[in-house]
Parts: structure tokens; C-alpha cells; sequence
């Protein structure tokens, strides 16, 4: 089937309107040249006249211009794209006010029990060498109880590394991470020892984030990429207000939609469930802008060629 060209009416200000029609869908849409509102257009199918009004139009009353609906599309895609700008600053200054506190003193205390495994389950481990190395630089050794306890009192803000030796087993390390914003944790830890020809040392890690600069270096990551995500929103927001542009709010749209991955990706959901659990409301504006504007973009047939 060949395009054809057909003229039509804005029902919502009676601008006449020029469209080539593609040969799919049966039904498109164009937007208006003066009000920018889509207007649905109808392939025809057989040559006119096809209805008695069309042979003898005297005898039957005008019809009434129809009535568009309040709404539009393109001003729900403006409101969802400046809620995905608003939560993406909203959230990037709850991960600053984190930054900030994650740099503050603090003393904490850690302990726990080195545990050996037997037939019967575990059992704890006296007389084992606990040492304990801070992200400042300062170590300090202890042995653990008869109970396989050990505790360390004063310990500042940053990564934590726990060393542990005892004859006859295997080296153990474990990393951990404390600070007044998040705590990995540093107290209750069970170091399990594995006796010596049946593996090589044991590794554990607490947290995602072996240091403090490493922490605030994923929480500045994640701000930049909350930055970006509101300014494509504003700009597509901004483009979308003043003319009807549905590629520029699936792209906004989409940012919304990648910002809680981003997140998650940058290890953030580990210290801070509750601020990625609360981008699923960024998640869900991205999507439905984007879902939106895809439809349209969907639906909205190519602009007609001027011959």
C-alpha cells in the first residue's frame, strides 16, 4: 500500500492539518501546528463519497466540534519529570548529610570469639592472637579467653582489619568498617579457624568498603550521578513545557528509571536500605514518563514531507 495524503481538522482549535498517512497502523496520530494536540487520523479505505451526508451535505446538521479531553500528555510527562528532578536532589542531599556525618570521631568497640569446627559444630579457641590494625595506621594484639572472647575499646572511625593466628590453624582476616552513619559491625563477630593442610587463610569482609575514603567515595559518586539524573530531568522537563518533544522525556524518563540501579550497583544499598528502598518512587516516575512518551512516539505517525 502507498502513503496517502489527506487533510483534516484540530478538533481542538480548528487548525487544518496536512498528513501523509503511513500504510500501518489503520488509525494515526499528528500532532497540531498550531496547539500541538494530537490528532487521530483515519486511513481511509474506500474512495468518497462514502456516506449519504457527503452526496446531499444540506440536509444534515453540522455536528458538534468534539470535545478534548483536559488533559494532556505532555503536561503529566512535565509534572513526572520535575518529580523524578525533585527526588533526585531530595536524595542526593541525604546522601551529603551521610558524607558529612561518616567523617566524624567516633570510638567503638570490637569484639567477638574465634570459634574451630569439629564433628559435634564449632567450639571456641583460647589462647588465640587477635590483632587488630586500623585505617590510622595503629595495631594492637590481644588473646581470646577460655571462652575464644577477645575485645578491643577506643577504636576510631574508618576499616578494620582483624588478624588472627594460632598454631596449628590456618591464618584468618576479617574486614570490617565503623563509622557514626553506618557500622558493619564490630561487635558479636565469630572468626571460624581452619586447621592447617585443609585450606589456605580465611578471607571475610563485614562490608563493601574496606576504608573510609572508599565509603565516601561511592556516597560523591552517587551524588554526581543523583546530579545528572535531575539536570537530564529539568532539561527535559524545560524542552517539554515548551513544545511537545516526546524523545526528550523517554530520555529523562530513562534516567529516572537508572538512578536506583546506579545506586545499587555503587554498593550504597548495603549501608543506607532505607534510601535506595525509597528511590523505587524515582524508579517508578521514570518509568511511567518514559512508558508515556514511548506510546506516544508509538502511536504518532512520520511528520508529512513537503513536496
Amino acid at each position: 500500500m502507498s502513503t496517502t495524503a489527506v487533510t483534516v481538522r484540530c478538533p481542538a482549535c480548528g487548525q487544518d492539518l496536512e498528513a501523509t498517512l503511513a500504510p500501518e497502523p489503520s488509525t494515526q496520530w499528528f500532532p497540531c501546528p498550531r496547539c500541538h494536540a494530537p490528532v487521530p487520523v483515519l486511513r481511509p479505505r474506500e474512495p468518497p463519497p462514502l456516506y449519504s451526508w457527503e452526496v446531499l451535505p444540506g440536509l444534515y446538521p453540522a455536528l458538534p466540534r468534539p470535545r478534548v479531553p483536559r488533559w494532556r500528555a505532555r503536561r503529566v510527562a512535565a509534572v513526572g519529570l520535575l518529580a523524578i528532578v525533585a527526588l533526585s536532589i531530595a536524595f542526593a542531599g541525604v546522601l551529603a548529610y551521610y558524607a558529612v556525618g561518616a567523617m566524624g570521631p567516633g570510638a567503638y568497640s570490637v569484639g567477638g570469639t574465634v570459634v574451630t569446627a569439629n564433628s559435634a559444630g564449632t567450639r571456641p579457641v583460647s589462647g588465640a592472637s587477635v590483632t587488630i590494625n586500623e585505617e590510622g595506621g595503629r595495631s594492637a594484639t590481644v588473646l581470646t579467653d577460655l571462652y575464644g572472647n577477645f575485645a578491643f575499646t577506643g577504636v576510631p572511625t574508618g576499616g578494620i582489619l582483624l588478624h588472627v593466628v594460632l598454631a596449628g590453624y590456618e591464618p584468618a582476616n576479617v574486614t570490617t568498617f565503623a563509622s557514626p552513619v553506618y557500622d558493619a559491625g564490630t561487635t558479636g563477630i565469630t572468626v571460624l579457624l581452619a586447621s592447617v593442610g585443609h585450606g589456605n587463610s580465611t578471607n571475610a569482609s563485614l562490608t563493601p568498603f574496606p576504608d573510609l575514603e572508599s565509603f565516601l567515595a561511592s556516597i560523591g559518586t552517587g551524588i554526581v550521578m543523583l546530579g545528572l539524573v535531575a539536570g537530564i530531568a529539568g532539561v527535559a522537563a524545560v524542552l517539554t513545557v515548551r513544545q511537545d518533544r516526546p524523545v526528550v522525556g523517554v530520555i529523562g524518563g530513562g534516567a529516572g528509571l537508572a538512578a536506583p540501579a546506579a545506586l545499587y550497583l555503587l554498593a550504597l544499598g548495603t549501608p543506607f536500605p532505607a534510601t535506595i528502598a525509597a528511590t523505587t518512587a524515582l524508579a517508578g516516575f521514570g518509568a511511567f514518563t518514559l512508558a508515556l512518551r514511548a506510546i506516544e512516539i508509538s502511536q504518532t505517525a512520520p511528520a508529512p514531507r513537503a513536496d
